[in-house]
Formats: C-alpha cells, sequence, structure tokens
C-alpha cells in the first residue's frame, strides 16, 4: 500500500473571537476526513453531548453547531497537525507532527482552560507542550469515539458536563 495514502492532516482551528476554552482531539477520523467537519462519525458522541451541555438543538447544521460553541468561548482544534495513521485508531498514529497550540494559546491569552477529548489528545498535549500543560491545568475527558464504548453516553454526559459548565456564562 501507498504510504502517502495514510498521511492525515488535522483541520484548521475553530476560535471564537474571545477563547475561554480549548478542546482538542488527537487527529480526525476517517469519517471526520472525509466529511470535513470535526467529530462528524454519527456515533461519536461529541455533538450531542456539546448540544446538552450548550443548550443547542442536536440536529443543528454543522455551521450552525460551531456558531453555538464559538458563542459559549470554546474552541476546537487537534493536538496534532499531521500524522500517518490507516485507519481512524489513535492506536495507529505514526510520525505525528504537532500543531502549534502554543502560539493559539498566546494569540488568545483569556484562555483559563483546555479539555481534551480523550487520553491520546492529552498524552500528546503534554509531551508535546509540557511547558504550558500546568499552566491551563489540562484534563483528559473520556473519548467520545465510539471505539471507546467501555464508558456509556450517560456517563461521558455527566463528567463532560461536570467539568466545562462551570466555565459556561461567567460561572
Amino acid at each position: 500500500m501507498n504510504r502517502d495514502l495514510n498521511i492525515k492532516k488535522s483541520f484548521p482551528p475553530v476560535v471564537p473571537e474571545r477563547m475561554k476554552i480549548l478542546i482538542l482531539g488527537s487527529m480526525p477520523g476517517e469519517a471526520s476526513l472525509q466529511a470535513a467537519q470535526y467529530y462528524a462519525h454519527p456515533r461519536n458522541a461529541f455533538w450531542p453531548i456539546m448540544a446538552r451541555i450548550c443548550g443547542f438543538p442536536e440536529g443543528l447544521p454543522y455551521h450552525e453547531r460551531l456558531e453555538k460553541l464559538r458563542l459559549h468561548q470554546i474552541a476546537l482544534w487537534d493536538v496534532l497537525e499531521n500524522c500517518i495513521r490507516q485507519g481512524s485508531l489513535d492506536s495507529a498514529i505514526r510520525e505525528a507532527r504537532y500543531n502549534r497550540i502554543d502560539e493559539l494559546l498566546a494569540r488568545h491569552p483569556e484562555t483559563i482552560k483546555i479539555f481534551c477529548n480523550g487520553n491520546a489528545a492529552y498524552n500528546y498535549l503534554k509531551r508535546a507542550f509540557g511547558c504550558i500543560f500546568n499552566e491551563y491545568k489540562a484534563e483528559a475527558l473520556p473519548s467520545t469515539s465510539p471505539a471507546n464504548a467501555r464508558v456509556n453516553f450517560e456517563t461521558k454526559l455527566q463528567i463532560w458536563r461536570s467539568k466545562i459548565a462551570p466555565y459556561l456564562n461567567g460561572e
């Protein structure tokens, strides 16, 4: 198989004018890459969870969901800029290159919290950006990926809500 076919590239960050929270994934999966949308896999729990936390309908078009996150001062990005990976599993990632998360944070000094969507994103962030890691008290939340089937939706929702909600609406 041609190795170049397995090069995956992340999306640009989705950043509000003022960024209070940065949610980082590791690298978009195949469904997301094909749709050119963050968390596009139909069984990924990210959008249903964020809809409940931020109070918007799950069925909104993608650009409207992004706008709802922006209104709550939530940004999305991935720790990795590109990598070699066959399929969608984080465990298959090879030769990873990192996005410049430090530069994004420097442009947004109002940022107060980083959440990682899963342990892979958390571990990549810690490995590449240890200098900023503690300043933002980055936390790993249970992965919303359908590959994380050992944690059910309600438990994921409860954990995500308990961590993110205190930062919303000036709380």
